[in-house]
């Protein structure tokens, strides 16, 4: 009997995405430490940190995604789509903290003026780390764009921010350079730190939103009930509820059909709009989930999510 030959899984687009990124982010915080520790530079300290949590971040993405591309089991009857959210807003958090501690390091730094050295191995340094980092953004944003992952998003979020530092890093060590002024270097760290935490709130907010399961766009939302409430057999429709995981969008609707309607009709109406909801964005996954009723009974449902419907028994 012969073995099969081994055939390696495929890598996703976005697991792809995470090697490259940590590959590059690894490269260049050796660099970066070994010179931002031998000048002395603030600035230069503050884009090896930096890179050292980009680096972090990056290898946790890879084994998020990795969770969320898992199928639905008896456990996790949804998929675990919602890793990358958590993902994000770690990811977030981490950022904060990178920028707080890039804070501290440029105040120190202003009442301890500290001279810089190695001006011209640190300013070589940083032109490499901005011409990897330009390349690794625009890769990122491709595969974001093609995928729509908000791990990705966030990943190319970061690195942007991190492609400013490094020009903003530059510029510094270049005015130290010139002028020989080492408070500029603290000066620009302190910048830098207090732009690493705003650019963080972005990706924090969009993983919560995701994880309150907050609706999907109002244009989006609009569509669907476009097409819902076109339908030329549809009396009605209302309870419209959408969500999305970043992996896949899930739509429930109550649809107003005729009471004589067979189930069998009921069911290819479903199916008919369905289709249409699924080809408003054919690159997510779709959840959709009808419920039929013979009238508008929009109200009982309201009752109901408040907990302030009394169901009706049938006498004994």
């Amino acid at each position: 009997m012969s073995a099969k030959p081994f055939t390696a899984t495929p890598m996703s687009p976005q697991k792809r995405a995470t090697v490259v990124s940590t590959s590059v982010a690894a490269l260049l915080t050796v660099f970066k430490l070994l010179v931002g520790i031998a000048s002395g530079s603030v600035a230069v300290l503050a884009s090896a940190i930096d890179s050292i949590l980009d680096m972090a971040v990056s290898v946790f993405n890879f084994f998020a995604i990795q969770k969320a591309e898992e199928r639905p089991n008896e456990r996790f009857q949804y998929g675990k789509g919602k890793v990358q959210a958590i993902a994000a807003v770690i990811e977030g958090t981490v950022i904060t903290l990178s920028g707080l501690y890039i804070v501290y390091e440029a105040l120190k730094k202003f009442f301890h003026t500290n001279a810089t050295s190695y001006l011209g191995s640190s300013v070589l340094v940083m032109l490499l780390s901005i011409g990897a980092t330009w390349a690794l953004v625009r890769y990122l944003l491709r595969v974001a764009e093609a995928t729509d992952n908000i791990v990705i998003k966030s990943d190319a979020l970061h690195y942007k921010t991190d492609l400013l530092i490094n020009a903003t890093v530059l510029a510094a060590l270049v005015l130290v350079w010139i002028s020989g002024w080492n408070w500029i270097d603290a000066l620009f760290g302190l910048g830098i730190g207090l732009y690493v935490i705003y650019s963080a709130y972005e990706i924090i907010h969009e993983g919560m939103m995701i994880l309150l399961d907050e609706a999907l766009p109002g244009e989006m939302v609009a569509a669907i009930g476009e097409i819902i409430g076109s339908h030329p057999k549809a009396n009605g429709y209302h309870w419209l509820k959408t969500r999305t995981d970043s992996n896949a969008n899930y739509v429930e609707f109550h649809l107003v059909l005729e009471p004589q309607m067979t189930l069998e009709e009921a069911h290819h109406i479903a199916e008919e709009i369905e289709d249409r909801i699924v080809r408003l964005d054919p690159s997510k996954g779709w959840a959709i989930t009808p419920h039929f009723d013979p009238h508008d009974d929009e109200h009982i449902n309201a009752l109901m999510f408040a907990g302030e419907y009394e169901a009706k028994t049938p006498d004994a």
